[in-house]
């Protein structure tokens, strides 16, 4: 009652996001902001513990302090990060000394040894995640590969695979990270494996992961890359030495000069090398994600060079 209409909203979403899960549920509520150097540090030791905990029935929900100023409000957070357990609606716990993964995986023991949790399912076995913290923690390894902070990414994906073996997001998911951190061997393995279940080797995220594994094959050291870049400069007409340097280029993350320079070649001859230029531009889109923004705006570039 009293409530303007975006407070309301901000009470539903907590509603649907934290008190409806803690009614069965340990929920980890973790208030948190971007500008916030301790939360960046706490977040990977919450993530993980919470993906341990998860079959125990612990959930994890972040809280934005800047976009749920209303909510913050109510549980007046004065400092961040600030961390609480809330069961059936209500704080059961301050988990925010807890800065190391057994102090808080100890405090959670405690909490789980009290409480009721629904834990599994009605015959006694543990049933895993739902499908709904799949899809979170998943956003979170998400978040953390587009961040820069690969090695909390692959982390995270590598326990979501565990959990859920069918998981094609997650997989792809641990390829793309284990490539930003320079494992393409090893990310080599970890795609054979999966191209040996048909169900998964079929999936357009595994085909994604698979491109992205591809093209990382042309990654150069930084001296390799000046010299593509140079050569390229000074023949402009050199299709191969082009295609060469936006091989490279991509590899590397800089794919505004790669996509610069394959449209250029496209712009140029489109039909060259039987479309090389163009076919490399699909696999670089297949790589980054349809529907990631920068190749929504470089698939209207072609578009506009394709059909005018």
């Amino acid at each position: 009652m009293g409530l303007n209409i975006e407070e309301q909203k901000a009470v539903d979403r907590f509603r649907k996001e934290v008190v409806e899960p803690s009614m069965t549920k340990l929920v980890i509520v973790d208030f948190w902001a971007e500008w916030c150097g301790p939360c960046k540090a706490l977040t990977p030791v919450i993530e993980k513990v919470a993906a341990d905990y998860a079959e125990k029935g612990v959930v994890l929900a972040k809280i934005n302090v800047d976009e749920e100023q209303f909510i913050a409000g109510q549980f007046q957070v004065k400092s961040i990060p600030t961390v609480y357990a809330l069961y059936q609606g209500q704080p059961v716990a301050d988990l925010t000394s807890a800065r190391t993964e057994s102090q808080l995986s100890q405090m959670l023991d405690q909490l789980l040894e009290k409480l009721p949790i629904e834990a599994g399912a009605t015959n006694g076995e543990a049933t895993g995640p739902s499908t709904e913290e799949l899809a979170q923690f998943l956003a979170m390894g998400e978040a953390a590969l587009n961040e820069g902070d690969a090695q909390r990414a692959a982390s995270i994906f590598a326990q979501v695979a565990e959990f859920a073996g069918d998981n094609a997001n997650a997989h792809a998911g641990l390829i793309k990270s284990m490539i930003a951190l320079g494992q393409t061997e090893e990310a080599g393995q970890v795609l054979a494996a999966i191209e040996a279940d048909p169900k998964l080797a079929t999936d357009p995220a595994i085909a994604a992961a698979k491109s992205a594994l591809e093209l990382a094959a042309s990654s150069v050291d930084d001296g390799e890359l000046a010299g593509l870049r140079q050569t390229a400069r000074a023949n402009p007409e050199d299709m191969d030495a082009l295609l060469a340097f936006a091989d490279a280029a991509f590899a590397a993350g800089a794919r505004d000069d790669a996509a610069d320079t394959l449209l250029a070649m496209v712009e140029k001859d489109r039909e060259w090398n039987e479309g090389a230029a163009r076919e490399k531009l699909l696999k670089i889109f297949e790589a980054t994600g349809l529907e990631d923004e920068w190749v929504v705006t470089t698939r209207r570039r072609l578009s506009k060079i394709l059909f005018g």
